[in-house]
């Protein structure tokens, strides 16, 4: 049997990295990016096409700079919830930093989407890497790496924890009785960490899918860690087949070295498919939509979003790369191998951009056959598990759906109906046991 697809769709609004010229088309409306009515039509239309989930990405800090989606969107578990009810089996999940949300808030907030979903949420954990994000919430300084990722593996814990305050049947409500709440199935938390101190319970109850399925967002050598620990299922970026698929083996091992099952990591990439009539019209129109976005200033002002929104216009473009060492510590660690890589290579400020924003086409660029064949082709040599897609319009959304979806179908790829009503059943993971319900019947034997 061929390893099943799993496929998501990520919406530009208006424009993202990588398309922040989006905003002229034509197709696409200037308001698009708080229009919920643009939300509700992307996330129906995958659900017609039988996606396993919608996925929203989310920053915290923007200057002038930033793309035009950043500049103005809507908070992801608010456009969720509305999204929830207008669709009724794909999963939603939201972006939430562990390091600017405190985890009992965080907590009630995924665990009433997923009851207003009926158990179709999911939280793709970030750690925030914009440095500046710090100055927004009271901060002068952003966390350091170790900092951070301590904090998220903390902060899952806790969430975890107080979903588990009730368990599945801690609601009698037997009116002959008088009894509404079984109070023996009612569970305080009292953690006390490094981070987090949070007493509990949760006032909401678990849903149909157990709990939010958690999702994690991190290629760094920590990010893989922690998706070791906790991710159910990752979002992550691939350079190329062999990246990927050193990816894939990566984490998958990591979490069977702790013990835990690798098939219940569901690892989607991002991707952005162009598809045409042709594979050469295909490439035409790759290189139309990166010519369209081809804007040296523009590209020289993002750069500065991994170095704290650093200015880099200051400097001369000719010259060496400057020393910016210092600015991305708190950041990602890819800035600090750009750096380093600067440094060694002996690359100037306009090569270092150049580099970076070089025309490289999506490897899911041809024919609706081509596009079906590659996709596959990653899937069955374990490069991946799944598709998180973006498209420029809900249009080309559309055409992928009409004339690659049924490829994949034919190939006995993809699914022709939901496994379920839950992202867990769609997603294969299985239900998680209340801790203190699994506790109870081991103690009975």
């Amino acid at each position: 049997m061929p390893r099943k697809l799993h496929l998501a769709v990520s919406p530009y609004g208006v424009g993202g990295p990588g398309q922040h010229g989006l905003w002229k088309d034509p197709r696409v409306a200037k308001n698009t990016s708080l229009d919920i009515r643009y939300y509700i039509k992307l996330a129906q239309s995958a659900e017609q096409a039988l996606f396993d989930a919608f996925f929203i990405v989310d920053s915290q800090f923007i200057n002038a700079s930033y793309p035009a989606h950043y500049l103005n969107r809507l908070e992801p578990l608010t456009l969720l919830s509305a999204v929830a009810t207008h669709t009724n089996r794909i999963g939603l999940v939201a972006t939430a930093s562990s390091t600017y949300n405190s985890p009992f808030n965080l907590a009630r907030r995924l665990a009433s989407l997923d009851h207003i979903s009926g158990g179709r949420a999911g939280w793709n954990v970030v750690t925030s890497f914009d440095t500046q994000t710090s100055k927004n919430y009271g901060l002068e300084k952003h966390l350091d790496y170790a900092a951070r990722y301590s904090r998220a593996l903390e902060a899952v814990k806790v969430v975890r924890g107080l979903w588990d305050s009730y368990e599945d049947d801690a609601f009698p409500a037997d009116v002959g009785k008088g009894v509404f709440l079984d109070p023996s199935k009612l569970h305080v938390l009292n953690h006390s960490g490094e981070h987090f101190r949070v007493v509990g319970p949760l006032n909401v109850s678990r849903s149909p899918q157990g709990q939010p399925v958690i999702f994690q967002a991190g290629m760094s050598e920590e990010g893989r860690n922690l998706a070791a620990h906790i991710a159910e299922s990752i979002y992550a970026h691939a350079e190329s087949l062999e990246a990927s698929q050193a990816y894939y083996a990566d984490v998958k091992q990591r979490a069977a070295a702790l013990g835990r099952n690798p098939d219940h990591i569901v690892i989607f990439i991002a991707a952005s498919p162009v598809v045409a009539s042709t594979d050469e019209a295909a490439a035409r129109l790759s290189r139309e939509i990166y010519e369209a976005d081809n804007d040296f200033d523009r590209k020289l002002g993002f750069l500065g979003r991994a170095f704290g929104a650093y200015d880099f216009s200051k400097h001369d473009l000719d010259a060496p790369f400057p020393d910016v060492a210092h600015l991305a510590r708190r950041g990602r660690r890819a800035a600090m191998r750009l750096v380093s890589r600067a440094r060694s290579e002996g690359l100037t400020l306009r090569q270092v951009v150049e580099q970076l924003s070089e025309y490289k086409p999506s490897p899911f660029t041809g024919a609706p056959d081509t596009v079906a064949d590659t996709i596959a082709h990653w899937v069955q040599s374990s490069a991946t598990d799944g598709l998180n897609l973006r498209f420029r319009t809900i249009e080309d959304f559309e055409s992928f759906a009409a004339d690659v979806v049924p490829l994949l179908q034919k190939r006995k790829l993809f699914r022709t109906e939901y496994e379920g009503s839950t992202l867990r059943s769609s997603l294969g993971l299985p239900l998680p046991v209340n801790r203190h319900t699994l506790g109870r019947e081991k103690a009975a034997g």
